[in-house]
């Protein structure tokens, strides 16, 4: 990844765009009107609804400009990967060689990366370590210059979908 910039897939692009419409169309119009109103009822120096509906009205234009900047500065990369090899929207099964414990993560790009869901992003130390690997192959994870840990790959789920991956809000 070049620094500041992100790595999107053409599905990425289309959700962002996506998110960017409906943010402009839906969302701002509702959010004005919710400002009108609040302004209405008088006092604005102790009036919450105010606040309330200006800060929402805020959020949703800082996060336009946030995806129009994305959208800017993404590198656009492919999301497709050699049969057998662990690519994006892959779920991968590892086992950590240090415990002998186990997970199951599906490799994403950062604008779908969540943890909670073991949606792991290619520019995560463990996204980087897997991505172009095959089942069997021990992987070494370098967390930084000093610390790093194997993983060894016991299974490789090819998906192509990432309909249901949802981009990260900020």
């Amino acid at each position: 990844m070049v620094k500041g910039r992100a790595e999107l897939t053409e599905s990425d692009v289309k959700k962002i765009e996506k998110e960017i419409r409906d943010r402009k169309i839906i969302e701002r119009p509702k959010l004005i009107e919710a400002v009108k109103e609040a302004r209405a009822q008088g006092d604005l120096s102790e009036n919450f609804e105010y606040y309330a509906a200006k800060k929402a009205k805020n959020e949703n234009e800082s996060r336009i400009r946030y995806l129009d900047n994305m959208l800017k500065t993404a590198i656009i990369i492919s999301d497709s990967s050699n049969s057998g090899e662990v690519g994006l929207n892959n779920f991968v099964d590892v086992e950590f060689e240090d415990d002998k414990s186990r997970e199951r993560y599906k490799i994403v790009t950062s604008i779908r990366g969540n943890s909670l869901k073991n949606y792991i992003s290619i520019e995560s130390p463990i996204g980087k370590a897997l991505l172009g690997h095959k089942k069997g192959d021990v992987c070494t994870v370098k967390v930084d210059e000093t610390v790093s840990y194997k993983v060894k790959i016991l299974n490789i789920d090819e998906n192509e979908d990432d309909s249901q991956d949802e981009i990260k809000s900020f």
